[in-house]
């Protein structure tokens, strides 16, 4: 019986080690026995959501959505291309819509909606303060309509939006998509350098492909103010950051040269400085009170820009 007992035991052991080396292997019989249950039990389906993305994960489609005719600018008209990161895409923690209609629009794929948090272009679905930045405009009497253009992807290094980089052709696609709907871009907002200064991108090296950029955008006829934000400090390893962040570091020195290097760029909202600890939800993204401080740094900023770039 004993016998017995322990070559049963033996066999159990054997067939738990066999079935973990072919399971971590996807050796036999472990591929067979899994297209075994999938054919009795059947496949389990992907639960249906409002959302639709494309292959790089960008937000393409929102059920939510509404449709409206594109309005036509006018001098009063700011048609921010929104550039960077996460904190310039959809992972702000909080939501917004607008406060006027269709007098804040999200501009997507020569198609306009009402805009509302999160915006088409960009990836993630959480919020965004850019929909608050576009009511703070129509509400300071700065502007009479505002065009929200995102592009902005997560985890994003500044060689990806260089030339050569996967995200440039995107970047051309949309200047392309904005002036077939009629659409001149008043002022392009970068909000991007944590993920550089994580991988230890050189100052150099972050100016250079910065201006890479920004090459792109004058050889296809965007004339507009380019406003590039000091930003690096995405904390905690949960978020690919540190521990700890030290505010003179390469990245804050590169964007802090390329913003007073001559016409055309302009310093942009310094986040590191503006948001402290409680603007934060998990000690990197936007929480609601750093997109109300941040909302409104913009808006200071941006004063004077649609008006003044087109009357030139």
């Amino acid at each position: 019986m004993r016998k017995t007992m322990a070559v049963g035991l033996a066999a159990l052991i054997a067939m738990y080690f066999l079935g973990g080396m072919s399971a971590r292997h996807e050796t036999f019989p472990w591929p067979q026995l899994s297209a075994m249950r999938k054919m009795v039990g059947g496949e389990k389906a992907t639960a249906p959501s409002r959302y639709t993305f494309d292959d790089k994960e960008r937000l393409i489609g929102d059920e939510s959505k509404t449709l409206v005719n594109c309005p036509a600018q006018t001098d009063r008209t700011a048609v921010l291309l929104i550039l960077g990161q996460s904190n310039a895409a959809n992972d702000s923690g909080q939501r917004y819509k607008s406060n006027y209609g269709a007098r804040v629009i999200n501009a997507f794929d020569k198609r306009c909606f009402i805009a509302a948090s999160p915006l088409l272009g960009s990836t993630d679905t959480k919020g965004e303060y850019w929909t608050l930045l576009g009511n703070n405009l129509i509400a300071s009497g700065q502007n009479d309509s505002v065009i929200l253009a995102p592009l902005a992807y997560s985890g994003s290094e500044v060689a990806r939006w260089a030339k050569g980089g996967d995200l440039n052709p995107m970047l051309v696609d949309t200047m392309k998509q904005l002036q077939d709907s009629g659409y001149r871009i008043t002022s392009v907002l970068w909000m991007q350098g944590e993920a550089d200064l994580v991988i230890g991108t050189t100052a150099e090296a972050y100016q250079n492909r910065f201006m890479s950029m920004v090459d792109t955008l004058r050889q296809h006829g965007v004339e507009a103010p380019v406003y590039i934000s000091i930003a690096s400090k995405c904390l905690e390893p949960s978020n690919g950051g540190f521990k700890e962040h030290i505010p003179d570091n390469a990245i804050v020195r590169a964007q802090l040269a390329l913003s007073r290097s001559g016409p055309g760029i302009r310093e942009g909202v310094n986040s590191d400085a503006l948001l402290d600890g409680e603007d934060r939800y998990d000690d990197c993204h936007i929480g609601g009170t750093g997109a109300e401080k941040l909302s409104r740094a913009w808006l200071n900023l941006l004063r004077g820009d649609g008006r003044l770039e087109t009357s030139r």
